[in-house]
């Protein structure tokens, strides 16, 4: 038997939220004990309406949507979450051969599919994969995960694209405050208050100082995940 996959967790600990919508009750349960067997918080719903509020409330990682549903079908419910201002990950369930479905999911905004009848751990392998590229998830063995950035916060390891980083001990803190408030926009004095300490008597200046470093070091290996928003403070997120 093939080993059970490292579980992915938020960087605060808690479980990695996700949401099926299919119009078909026992398709959605399974699939919803699917991802709970993984740990995480999983959630299932019906109805189109009923699923706008479920995602505004609950706020899930990922979301799984049927295509052909009564109604406000997956490819409009998708565009109005869309509309919201909501990236999360979306994986869309087609009929076999409905190829202008998977088209019509794509242009509005999906990120991958699955054709029906799908095989349970195919459909488990993707959406790992969609939480691990979209989603800022920690493993269980503590490893925080940005994209393809890695921090192993036991052996001091920082990794991109399987690519090792050199970093001094601030910049590793930094670092490391950055990825447990990813996708969150954290202040200067939030990050010298972290890093350095209630009592640290100097510039805030240094903070941009290290964010430069970091950088050079990370973002020079792929896009950028360190991102700066004006008057307020900085933000990782993949």
């Amino acid at each position: 038997m093939a080993p059970r996959p490292t579980r992915l967790v938020r960087p605060d600990g808690s479980p990695v939220r996700a949401l099926v919508v299919d119009d078909e009750l026992n398709l959605g349960e399974l699939l919803r004990l699917a991802m709970s067997y993984e740990g995480w918080d999983a959630r299932s719903a019906t109805d189109s309406t009923v699923a706008l509020e479920v995602i505004r409330d609950f706020a899930p990682d990922v979301l799984v949507l049927d295509v052909m549903m009564p109604g406000i079908d997956g490819v409009e419910l998708l565009s109005r979450i869309r509309a919201d201002g909501n990236d999360v990950p979306v994986l869309f369930l087609t009929a076999k051969d409905a190829v202008e479905d998977r088209i019509a999911g794509m242009a509005a905004g999906g990120d991958d599919y699955v054709t029906k009848p799908f095989n349970l751990e195919e459909v488990m392998l993707r959406l790992r994969a969609m939480v691990r590229r979209h989603v800022a998830v920690a493993a269980a063995d503590g490893v925080l995960r940005v994209g393809d950035l890695s921090l192993d916060e036991d052996a001091y390891e920082v990794e991109r694209a399987a690519t090792a980083i050199t970093l001094t001990a601030k910049e590793f803190e930094v670092l490391r405050y950055l990825m447990h408030n990813a996708g969150r926009v954290v202040s200067k004095s939030q990050i010298l208050d972290a890093v350095w300490g209630y009592d640290f008597g100097g510039d805030s200046g240094v903070v941009e100082i290290y964010i430069s470093y970091l950088r050079r070091k990370i973002d020079a290996l792929g896009k950028p995940l360190i991102h700066t928003v004006r008057g307020v403070g900085y933000a990782i997120k993949p």
